[in-house]
């Protein structure tokens, strides 16, 4: 009796192992190195407005590693600033800082500097920020070859 007790045990322990699903690591997200083109984007609502207001720009943006630099690149003439810099960051997050921008100086265009969430598959880049309901601004970029 003790046997076939054991060997019920041992069978129903070989049966759960085999139902229990093996969790595979998820695949790490590949960092953003190349030159990537597309447009940067900004919408702004006013208080007083409800649509947004956009405007759009092409860009260049060009990710170096393992030094981590940036530039930026392209239509800089109007809306977003010609730059360089520092990147960093983790699989949703990363920190930019442009070593053209200057906190103190008046705004006069956008500059590719903060902290921004990203996704990216390999191909295409997004970078963006929201501040509240009133902001948003994003950079839709495709790694050019």
């Amino acid at each position: 009796m003790k046997h076939k007790l054991l060997y019920l045990l041992l069978f129903l322990a070989v049966v759960a192992a085999g139902c229990l699903k093996t969790q595979k690591a998820a695949d790490p997200v590949p960092t953003p190195s190349g030159t990537f083109a597309g447009e940067f984007k900004v919408f702004h609502r006013h208080t007083d407005k409800v649509p947004f207001d956009s405007t759009k720009t092409t860009l260049t943006v060009k990710l170096t590693t393992p030094d981590y630099t940036y530039t930026v690149t392209g239509d800089t003439s109007t809306l977003h600033a010609g730059s360089y810099g520092t990147y960093g960051g983790n699989a949703t997050a990363m920190l930019f800082t442009d070593k053209t921008y200057s906190a103190s100086a008046p705004f006069t265009k956008w500059h590719l500097s903060g902290v921004y969430n990203y996704t990216y598959d390999g191909t295409n880049l997004t970078i963006y920020y929201a501040s509240s309901d009133t902001l948003v601004i994003g950079y839709a970029l495709k790694k050019q070859l």
